[in-house]
């Protein structure tokens, strides 16, 4: 899909962006996006290391660990200079199940890999945005708005995230630090390409999601980088603690 050319938003920013998660749909395409805009930029993976993402730096690194990624936000500044942007865009597949059929345990799985994980990341970040004045920006759903049935092990924990980057947004903009959330609806790509290989998403799944759109269509993976892009941007350096949802209009 073709797109304006980016302004180097970030090419004047000391150190660098990290992106957790570079390895999924949509955190490899913020990677290319910052790196499009002028960033340099280190993205993480936790399996497998992506192999099509040019000259960015990657590093491993498993989002519930907590004092692992303390020490990898510790090496990453030392090294670049600084950190300027994070992007959180980590998210395990995530089966579309009725709540009913969920057991407690498997939610609670969900919700240290989803809230948790994001906690620890904005845990590390924090100390090196306040020094930079930067931003954070999680990827969440726009599923927290419009609620998709059969979508709740997945909503519910995003909902505690978006809950908790509003909480960072207050209490930490008094040092410059600015915190937004991205919803991503239907995309040809990401998770919701995981779900209609996967059958969760059949066709008539697909046909009613698709009525449910004012646009008629889904979005992509490049879509939510260029909303993530904006947010991060200086261009929005008075805009914190709001959420965007990037969904053809499903949640009017």
């Amino acid at each position: 899909m073709d797109l304006v050319e980016p302004s180097q938003d970030f090419a004047q920013l000391p150190g660098v962006a990290i992106v957790i998660g570079g390895s999924g749909g949509i955190g490899a395409a913020c990677v290319r996006r910052l790196a499009a805009g002028g960033a340099r930029v280190v993205a993480t993976y936790r399996s497998t290391a992506p192999t099509d993402l040019g000259d960015t730096k990657l590093a491993r690194l498993d989002i519930t660990d907590a004092a692992a990624a303390a020490d990898l936000f510790g090496e990453i500044a030392e090294r670049h200079g600084g950190i300027h942007t994070v992007v959180h865009a980590a998210g395990p597949h995530v089966p579309m199940r009725y709540l009913s059929t969920v057991s407690p345990a498997e939610f609670a799985a969900q919700v240290d890999a989803d809230l948790v994980g994001f906690y620890n990341i904005a845990h590390a970040a924090v100390p090196h945005l306040r020094a930079s004045s930067g931003s954070l920006t999680v990827v969440s759903s726009a599923g927290t708005k419009r609620y998709p049935v059969r979508d709740g092990l997945s909503a519910a924990p995003k909902c505690g995230v978006e809950g908790l980057a509003r909480g960072i947004a207050a209490e930490e903009g008094k040092y410059g630090v600015r915190v937004n959330s991205v919803g991503p609806g239907m995309l040809h790509d990401g998770m919701s390409a995981k779900l209609q290989a996967s059958g969760d998403l059949d066709q008539r799944a697909l046909d009613v999601a698709t009525a449910n759109i004012p646009m008629r269509r889904y979005g992509y993976a490049t879509d939510i980088a260029e909303a993530v892009a904006f947010l991060a941007s200086p261009r929005a350096n008075f805009i914190s603690g709001q959420k965007l949802d990037v969904d053809g209009g499903y949640g009017i």
